[in-house]
């Protein structure tokens, strides 16, 4: 790791925390992670030469993550009657265009960017207040602790023993041996971070250790799968909004996936 990607790394690190421990700092920063994903992915998108609603889907994709962290929900299944609205206004913006285009294409494509980077990154906040006060807040800090540690595992064993391609027609560089090096530092991360846990969750050490290496799979899923977006756009990086370590959608992918499942499986068994 060079300096500045040390640098850029630890500021990171220092501003999550400082995220995890205060309710309006938390909100502005994902927020500003937020829109700076969707203007990557979108940016990518019209690269492709793709008619998409780029500033239209930064828009609707701020209002979901405002609405969860105020609680607003007119109605129970608040959520899916939002998608649906949004569905039909971008199909209404369609129809004012004077080209038709690959329209099933920018319509399809606006909607998957919406829910791709706001909407999955957005249960952060259910996880945030899925239990009161300091609770919560150690939710957050354990499945950011487990993915991003599984990142890094997967950094520094793929960078000094990675021999063997992973996934080369998606990922060139990843390999095998950074893959095994993600399990064991989100199995350790996990292990380490059980305090964060409600008491009483789990009663042995393989049963934690299994849900970092769940939960660690679930982040290889979302960084192999950005991976595979950046591909088919033929780039390396998503940005470069985050000196030396790339762009947004390249810092929070290993979440986007891992958050809501968590959210789900912590939502049942806390019941």
């Amino acid at each position: 790791m060079n300096k500045d990607r040390f640098i850029s790394s630890t500021l990171m690190i220092l501003l999550a925390v400082a995220a995890i421990l205060n309710e309006w700092m938390f909100i502005i920063v994902l927020l500003a992670l937020t829109i700076g994903g969707l203007y990557e992915f979108f940016y990518l998108i019209k690269k492709k030469g793709i008619p998409i609603y780029s500033y239209t889907g930064i828009a609707i994709g701020v209002l979901i993550p405002l609405s969860i962290f105020t609680r607003f929900e007119p109605t129970k299944g608040w959520e899916l009657l939002f998608i649906v609205l949004v569905l039909l206004m971008i199909f209404l913006m369609q129809f004012s265009r004077r080209d038709n285009n690959n329209a099933i294409v920018g319509i399809s494509t606006t909607l998957f960017g919406i829910l791709y980077v706001s909407w999955f990154f957005s249960f952060l906040i259910k996880i945030r207040f899925l239990l009161p006060g300091v609770e919560g807040a150690k939710l957050l800090g354990f499945i950011l602790l487990v993915t991003k540690s599984g990142d890094i595992g997967a950094l520094l064993i793929g960078s000094y023993f990675g021999k063997h391609p992973l996934f080369p027609r998606i990922s060139p560089k990843k390999t095998v041996e950074g893959s095994v090096g993600s399990y064991l530092f989100s199995a350790m991360a996990a292990v380490l971070g059980q305090s964060l846990l409600p008491p009483g969750l789990y009663s042995s050490f393989w049963q934690i250790a299994l849900v970092g290496i769940v939960f660690g799979a679930l982040g290889q899923l979302g960084d192999l799968s950005e991976s595979l977006i950046k591909r088919d756009c033929n780039v390396k990086d998503s940005g470069k909004m985050l000196p030396a370590i790339g762009g947004v959608l390249d810092a929070i992918d290993s979440v986007l996936f891992a958050a809501p499942v968590f959210y789900f499986y912590m939502s049942t068994i806390l019941k």
